[in-house]
């Protein structure tokens, strides 16, 4: 199913990296981070390709390709890929619901936290039940440092929207961190840092990985 998918599509929808097996939603977000590989790199540490071409793998494609893995020896099933999977957030879920079916997997979810704005409604609170662990990418300390580091489409209504976001994770996810890339000044990162807490998530600088 592997081999099909990436004959379809150009691409990887699950690759393994570490002990933990990671599924590639989709190539689209709705930013251009400045760090960010998908601006920098012609390629990715994590996989030999992620970047779709002609279309992305349906629900039910990644469900046929997962059950085909024994799901069992993976200490983390994550969604993270090139692209932001909130962008897909209810295939999304829909996916996480498939893996509950199968056993108490650990399921994490890394995100920009915009599912929000890309929703259009409360998406957090989709989460209960359904994922153990969300690593949301913050980066910055205020709208304006976020908007010209992270340059999203929703302009300054980000930040803002990124913090309601987590503020409702926390009360429906068991382990919720906020994250910073370790390039960003100190003074940033404890400023960073004070944001995640004053929403009740725990903080962690990530290193930055270039080509």
């Amino acid at each position: 199913m592997e081999n099909h998918i990436s004959q379809l599509y150009g691409a990887s929808a699950t690759y393994e990296y570490g002990v933990n097996l990671y599924i590639n939603m989709t190539n689209s977000c709705p930013n251009r981070c400045d760090f960010c590989l998908r601006q920098n790199s012609s390629g990715s540490l994590y996989s030999n390709n992620l970047w779709y071409q002609g279309g992305e793998p349906t629900r039910e494609e990644f469900w046929a390709q997962l059950q085909r893995r024994d799901l069992n020896t993976y200490p983390e099933i994550v969604f993270c890929g090139y692209g932001e999977p909130a962008c897909r957030w209810d295939d999304m879920m829909w996916l996480c619901d498939q893996i509950r079916s199968t056993g108490s997997h650990f399921i994490r979810i890394n995100t920009n936290g915009l599912a929000n704005l890309i929703t259009g409604r409360n998406a957090a609170l989709d989460l209960d039940g359904r994922v153990d662990a969300v690593s949301i990418s913050l980066n910055a300390s205020t709208p304006e440092g976020y908007d010209r580091l992270c340059h999203s489409r929703f302009g300054l209504r980000a930040f803002p929207a990124i913090l309601r976001f987590t503020s409702t994770a926390v009360l429906n996810v068991p382990h919720v961190r906020m994250t910073a890339v370790s390039t960003l000044p100190k003074a940033e990162l404890d400023a960073c840092q004070k944001v995640a807490e004053s929403v009740g998530a725990d903080f962690f600088v990530r290193e930055y990985i270039g080509e």
